[in-house]
């Protein structure tokens, strides 16, 4: 017997108690709401057949909902193959040999910055099959003995029986969370529910948390702590970051008909200044937290570091290439992840672009287009002009929205008010032979020599007090755009 088989039948035996005890109180919900119409009739000599049919109906209701359903497990994204990607597959089979344990069954390449293992297919576990998911941000984020590092914590989860247990918890998670939906939200049942979900919720999330300790250990003795430790800090925060790089980045170039590569778009973004500064507030305000909310899958950062400091830090690594050179044809992988994520209807019709080319191929026509919907309101506006403006950016940007039969909140017609000025001041630059800069992450901005210039956060430092306005105008002049009408810019 291993030494993680006391902690495995633990957690195997609460698993299978807390879903008993779903199923108990499910079936003893079913046995009072047939016994009502039957005592009413026994007991009292009478039937209302409104209520009876209803305690039967929502009788018949919850032993439909509490049935298990089979698993049907949709690919996340491409799978890989060990035959397309040798690299990857050899730090598998390297990583799971270490750990004792059997390949995943399939692995896929996911959009998000994280790995995962899990036992999906067939019913409650039965008949399931191991699989993998890898991100391509979280690849493109770590280097090679990181990923390894991660690696070996998601087999530690077969290695500690945590997938066995995964399906048992998912699956009666997910039938609570079905049966608090179907009995509807006026039923006093739902209460009921509501109130096993919750303990339920608290007992397996505590769970997940000691298997994340469990996994992390394994990880830190067959791998060393160093990788896993630099890989955790890498890690935390990227799922965010990731998201706010899809929403702010990749999203809007594809709905403008523009598809830029991803895991080079993130890495840069991942670079910028304000990102990075973000991130390390961020991460140090996770690491001086000191208490786990009791609903989180996952431990306070500072407790897994601490628990695997005093481990051998392992080898260090001579080269330590990133984890995306492991795989092969990272575009045409890409397109496949994108093709799941907005439909190969849509990307067959998207072109394709760098990052380089995202200002002017995408940024500038929007510019040129805002500017010229809104010259009649810029007409007469010069750069010279703008700590005027900026005191009234909010009266601004209204009259700009009503002009269009609009209406906006305060923030919205400053920002608006913002856009369009900045848009047409970004026209006028490029006129004059300025250099768009879209940089991921970064404040896009234009730069002639050694000139760099924000056209869209002038107003707004100027407002708020960043921006001398005698500096600006200084400024203005000696770039020679002081004079500037934007208004006629914006209409050529």
């Amino acid at each position: 017997m291993t030494s993680s088989s006391p902690s495995l039948a633990k957690r195997a035996l609460l698993a299978v108690a807390l879903m008993v005890g779903f199923y108990l109180l499910a079936l003893g919900l079913v046995g009072l709401l047939i016994f009502i119409p039957y005592a009413e009739w026994t007991y009292g000599g009478r039937l209302h057949v409104q209520l009876g049919a209803g305690c039967v109906v929502l009788a018949g209701m919850i032993l439909w909902l509490i049935v298990p359903r089979v698993d049907r497990f949709a690919a996340p994204g491409p799978r890989l193959e060990a035959s397309r990607h040798p690299q990857l597959f050899a730090e598998l089979s390297r990583i799971a040999q270490t750990v004792g344990q059997a390949m995943p069954a399939e692995v896929y390449l996911t959009a998000e910055a994280n790995a995962w293992v899990s036992q999906r297919g067939g019913v409650m576990g039965l008949g399931s099959r191991r699989v993998m998911g890898l991100g391509l941000p979280l690849l493109q984020l770590l280097t090679v003995s990181q990923l390894r590092a991660v690696l070996a914590h998601e087999f530690g989860h077969y290695h500690g029986g945590d997938t066995k247990l995964g399906p048992w918890i998912y699956q009666t998670r997910y039938t609570i969370a079905r049966t608090i939906r179907g009995v509807g939200e006026r039923s006093w049942l739902q209460g009921i529910f509501v109130w096993y979900w919750n303990i339920f919720m608290q007992a397996t999330r505590s769970i997940s948390r000691q298997q994340e300790f469990t996994a992390d250990k394994l990880a830190a003795q067959k791998v060393g702590s160093q990788p896993l430790v630099t890989a955790l800090r890498s890690i935390h925060g990227a799922d965010d970051a990731f998201a706010h790089f899809w929403r702010t980045e990749m999203a809007p170039a594809l709905k403008a008909g523009f598809c830029p590569p991803v895991a080079a778009g993130f890495a840069c973004f991942m670079q910028a200044a304000p990102i990075t500064e973000t991130l390390a507030r961020n991460l140090e305000q996770e690491i001086e937290k000191s208490e786990a909310n009791p609903y989180d899958t996952h431990p306070p950062l500072r407790d897994r570091i601490a628990a695997v400091q005093n481990f051998p830090p392992g080898r260090e690594a001579v080269e330590d290439p990133p984890a995306i050179s492991l795989l092969s044809g990272v575009l045409d992988l890409e397109r496949q992840l994108l093709a799941k994520l907005v439909g190969e209807e849509h990307l067959r019709g998207l072109r394709r672009v760098s990052w380089a080319e995202v200002g002017t191929q995408m940024y500038q026509p929007l510019w040129v287009s805002l500017a010229r919907e809104h010259a009649r309101a810029l007409a007469g506006l010069t750069p010279q002009s703008f700590p005027e403006l900026a005191g009234e950016l909010e009266g601004f940007g209204r009259r700009l929205a009503k002009a269009n039969g609009g209406t906006l909140s305060v923030d919205e017609a400053i920002d608006f008010t913002a856009a369009v000025v900045g848009a047409a001041l970004a026209v006028s630059l490029i006129n004059q032979g300025w250099m768009v800069q879209a940089a991921p992450g970064d404040t896009i901005s234009l730069r002639r020599g050694e000139e760099v210039l924000e056209p869209f956060d002038v107003l707004h430092r100027l407002a708020a007090g960043k921006l001398d306005p005698e500096v600006w105008r200084q400024r203005c002049q000696a770039l020679g755009i002081a004079e500037i009408n934007l208004g006629e810019v914006a209409g050529l």
